[in-house]
């Protein structure tokens, strides 16, 4: 069964999260479709890709459910497969629309803080407890869109924000129920044709903050920290 619907419609790529049964979880092989899709995406001359999630949310971030049997190695790499996941959204020559919905948590809810358009139905939480187990990740990408002030007290406290706090504070970028969905994927589709695709490359590029190596090398040094494992069983323990 495929973790990942990708729907094309010319220029517009919709890709679906349906991995409904673990909260769309993201396991090592919904990242490498997700990467790849975004590669297919872009070598095919997309101008919009969305990203939403069946069933109950969005995203509920890293897939813990095989943690055990794999090494700190291993481990290690899931997370920089986040961060190469993360680092292409953010960078995608497309306008990216990401629609959430439900419960949402750590890279899930940085997946959804890397897209240009991020849309939050009203019932839509979020929460990031990375640095519980000391990983840094989506971290500076947050602050950016919040504010540093804002990002540390949410950060320091695990704390889970709602869809109103999103919109006040700048992550999420428009509230709107999923019945509004498709209007709202018309008009990115709209936004996406309003400039030539040359016009639309150099705008994000004239308008990007990402710090590639050093989001990554912060990552690395914060996941290879020996005790990975320890301090990721202590984490889910206390949860």
């Amino acid at each position: 069964m495929s973790v990942l619907r990708i729907d094309k419609q010319g220029a517009r790529h919709v890709l679906t999260l349906t991995r409904a049964d673990k909260m769309n979880a993201l396991s090592a092989e919904l990242v490498d479709a997700l990467i790849a899709a975004l590669d297919e995406a872009e070598a095919q001359g997309a101008k919009l890709i969305v990203l939403k999630g069946e069933g109950k949310n969005f995203s509920a971030g890293f897939d813990f459910g095989d943690w055990q049997s794999q090494s700190e190695g291993d481990l290690l790499l899931r997370f920089v497969r986040i961060e190469t996941l993360l680092q292409r959204l953010a960078a995608s020559p497309c306008l990216t629309v990401a629609l959430a919905h439900g419960r949402n948590f750590g890279a899930g809810v940085d997946v959804f803080g890397a897209c240009k358009w991020r849309i939050s139905a009203p019932d839509a939480t979020f929460r990031m407890p990375g640095l519980k187990f000391g990983l840094v990740l989506g971290t500076r990408r947050f602050a950016a869109l919040v504010g540093a002030e804002r990002a540390r007290v949410v950060l320091e406290q695990a704390a889970t924000f709602n869809a109103e706090e999103a919109l006040r504070d700048g992550f999420a970028t428009r509230l709107a129920v999923a019945q509004e969905w498709p209007d709202i994927e018309q008009q990115a589709w709209d936004t996406a044709q309003a400039l030539t695709d040359a016009s639309r490359i150099q705008l994000y590029a004239a308008l990007s903050q990402e710090t590639p190596d050093a989001d990554l090398a912060r990552l690395v040094r914060s996941a290879a920290a020996p005790g990975l494992k320890d301090r990721v069983a202590a984490y889910l323990e206390a949860r």
